[in-house]
């Protein structure tokens, strides 16, 4: 039994050091979780609160869909998304950090996986393409950009009309936000809520670009 027992406090402890790291970081708000802690994005507890699959599901991701994978960090997101499209889908892995994409760089290659296109960019620098994804994801990354009305804006316009943007946000990430501070911006955006699905200790929140988007009116 104590044996059994081992791994799992040893996982605890590294999650706990992890977290007091995050909480730490803190006194520099907007900064992207560093490689080095990945494993903070990859462990039982996120796979059974928010694994990748449940979160595919949530936003109801199918074969030959486009997939953008924003803040994409190690791939959690990106490589089971890969799979779910198929061969006649793709999905598109955008982070800020180098280090990160050579993380998912390193699982394309040993999983032999043709669909995923790497994209060194952070969110809101206009490096996507218009009118292009029938679904985009922000997993725990919202809180890390500094500037989330221009992310949102590029990611409302990379999607198709109907289009779904899935925010997902998990406690205790020091850069939780709440739906109400997610509303708000995807409000100004444009974004439609769609649905909510979860609660305590994670929740996602789909928001759909309307199939006819808003028509600004030039002065005259």
């Amino acid at each position: 039994m104590a044996t059994r027992q081992f791994p799992r406090l040893v996982l605890f402890g590294l999650v706990l050091a992890g977290i007091g790291a995050l909480w730490r970081r803190r006194q520099h708000p907007h900064l992207p979780c560093p490689s080095s802690l990945s494993f903070l994005l990859e462990n039982p507890f996120m796979n059974r609160i928010a694994g990748a699959e449940l979160l595919l599901d949530r936003a109801h991701v199918t074969a030959g869909m486009r997939i953008l994978d924003v803040g994409c960090g190690p791939g959690r997101i990106t490589l089971p998304a890969a799979r779910r499209v198929g061969a006649t889908g793709e999905v598109v892995a955008l982070d800020i950090q180098q280090a990160m994409l050579q993380r998912v760089q390193k699982k394309i290659s040993a999983q032999g996986v043709t669909n995923v296109r790497l994209l060194h960019a952070g969110a809101g620098d206009g490096k996507t393409d218009a009118n292009t994804f029938d679904r985009a994801f922000l997993v725990t990354v919202l809180g890390e950009i500094p500037d989330k009305v221009a992310a949102l804006r590029e990611i409302y316009r990379a999607l198709k009309p109907g289009g779904i943007l899935s925010i997902t946000e998990v406690f205790p990430d020091p850069d939780f936000q709440t739906p109400a501070a997610i509303r708000a911006i995807a409000d100004e955006v444009g974004f439609i809520p769609h649905n909510r699905i979860g609660t305590f200790p994670a929740f996602t929140l789909n928001l759909s670009k309307p199939v006819t988007s808003r028509i600004e009116v030039q002065p005259t």
